[in-house]
């Protein structure tokens, strides 16, 4: 009896003494991330036991994430918001934010910024960074992405090694990267061609002024000499693109995945099997690890076509964080942000893992990997929270192209409609109309069906759908932007 009455008392103590740890355990603030992506292994073991460890005694925080392939990244994000699940924080492209608003999937987050950041944050996203999130005076998301962004999506990174194995030395022209598929083609038939139909970088070769999307990928789209919007589909632009692409379509270089699977160009270009996909300044850099890690002799180049044109900045960065309606605390979304850009130890811990376990940097500063994972993909995407405070090169990156890097922008011109949003009240069905009659355009636009025998078709459907009706409402909120 007195035994057991002993060991009665001793697991009371017991849990006396623990009921602080499960205080503070259950006391731990929380927040729901939306990712893109696939959960590998690895980055399991990292956020549930550095990554969790870190948070918890730094921000008395517990950070979930819930991921979504990049295949099923929008459609579910949409249904998440539409069920009104819990999400505290999600990425998606800076371009898309209009139509995030429109759609009432982002809240204002203003007063929410200057309750919960600190004044050191105007160092790290400046003002001028943040401006890329304002929807008609309001900031309705984080442009995460604080880098040099002008050219965007208007480069092509292409498999270096194997445009010299092929005997050439670089690419300027549309006519060079279909040379260079053709000739991949007959000598290495290994390789499945390109991972992208790169149209945007296309558009800027072949078009008179340049032009950028205000609506669901080049719908319509915004001249910047012209000073309005217009319909990408009745351009000579779009007619060139589409032969292009139905040369390489009838080559049997362009593969249906291509247009069926088209967001996942990245995952495809990093199997080490593809020729290039479209880019923006850094790309190269961003992916190398794990083409290499799929073909050890990979080497990358990002070429912009027609460079003696002029680049324009027409979004600051290419990626926002946004926080929906349905989120349980924004605060915290807020803070752990401000945490992970708070300090460069934050910074490299989350995007590259453990320094001296994941990675080090050497004596001259640049950034030697030293684990499989930060080989890859690294943990939190690099692309997504990149920050020019904090960027690192690896001893592989010449000193010239770092001077590049980092003064990319230096005369680069600021876009007419740069912070421009489509208020899209009162023109809900129109818009949905002409999005799906645009789905006809894209298969002629990427080369997958001829041009002659279906363009006037397809056409006719978006007129019939309101396609003019819908683009004037767009040039008269252009001039009232314009003239503010």
């Amino acid at each position: 009896m007195k035994k057991h009455l002993s060991l009665f008392v001793a697991l009371v103590l017991v849990l006396v003494m623990a009921l602080p740890l499960f205080a503070n355990a259950a006391a731990l603030e929380e927040i729901t991330i939306l990712y893109p992506g696939e959960e590998t292994d690895e980055m399991a073991n990292f956020l549930n036991g550095a990554f969790a460890e870190k948070v918890a005694a730094e921000l008395n925080m517990k950070v979930n994430f819930v991921w979504l392939s990049w295949s099923d990244y929008w459609d579910q994000k949409m249904l998440k918001f539409a069920a009104n699940e819990n999400i505290d924080l999600y990425w998606d492209g800076l371009t898309n934010l209009p139509g995030i608003v429109n759609r009432k999937e982002a809240q204002p987050l203003d007063e929410l910024i200057a309750k919960v950041w600190p004044e050191s944050m105007k160092e790290i996203l400046p003002d001028s960074q943040l401006a890329g999130g304002l929807i008609n005076g309001q900031t309705y998301g984080i442009p995460s992405a604080y880098t040099a962004s002008s050219g965007m999506f208007q480069q092509v990174v292409v498999r270096q090694d194997l445009l010299e194995a092929v005997g050439m030395t670089e690419v300027t022209t549309p006519d060079d990267l279909r040379e260079f598929a053709l000739r991949v083609q007959t000598q290495f038939p290994e390789y499945k061609g390109p991972a992208d139909v790169v149209f945007k970088a296309l558009a800027r070769y072949y078009g008179e002024e340049q032009i950028f999307s205000l609506s669901n990928d080049y719908m319509v789209v915004f001249g910047e000499e012209s000073k309005t919007a217009y319909n990408f589909a009745e351009t000579d632009v779009f007619k060139k693109v589409a032969q292009f692409g139905r040369e390489m379509y009838l080559d049997g270089l362009y593969s249906d995945d291509l247009a069926i699977k088209y967001n996942e160009r990245d995952s495809r270009m990093q199997t080490g099997l593809y020729l290039w996909m479209e880019a923006s300044v850094g790309k190269d850099l961003e992916i190398i690890g794990s083409v290499k890690t799929a073909d050890p002799v990979a080497e990358l180049t990002s070429y912009l076509l027609a460079p003696e044109k002029p680049r324009y900045i027409n979004a600051t960065g290419g990626e926002v964080l946004c926080i929906p309606y349905s989120a349980k605390n924004p605060e915290g979304a807020l803070k752990f942000l401000a945490w992970l850009w708070g300090s460069k130890e934050n910074y490299m811990f989350c995007l590259y893992g453990e320094e001296g376990k994941d990675w080090e940097l050497n004596e001259n500063g640049r950034l030697v990997l030293l684990s499989n994972t930060a080989k890859g993909d690294g943990y939190f995407y690099e692309w997504m929270f990149r920050n020019f405070n904090y960027k690192v090169f690896s001893d592989g990156i010449s000193d010239e192209y770092i001077d590049e890097y980092m003064h990319w922008d230096d005369e680069a011109i600021p876009s007419a409609m740069l912070g421009f949003a489509f208020n899209n009240t009162g023109f809900e069905a129109i818009e949905t109309a002409v999005q799906e009659s645009w789905k006809n355009m894209t298969p002629i636009l990427y080369g997958y069906v001829d041009f002659d025998a279906n363009y006037d078709k397809a056409l006719a459907a978006m007129k019939t759908a309101g396609v003019d009706e819908y683009i004037a409402e767009f040039n008269r909120q252009l001039q009232e932007f314009m003239a503010k």
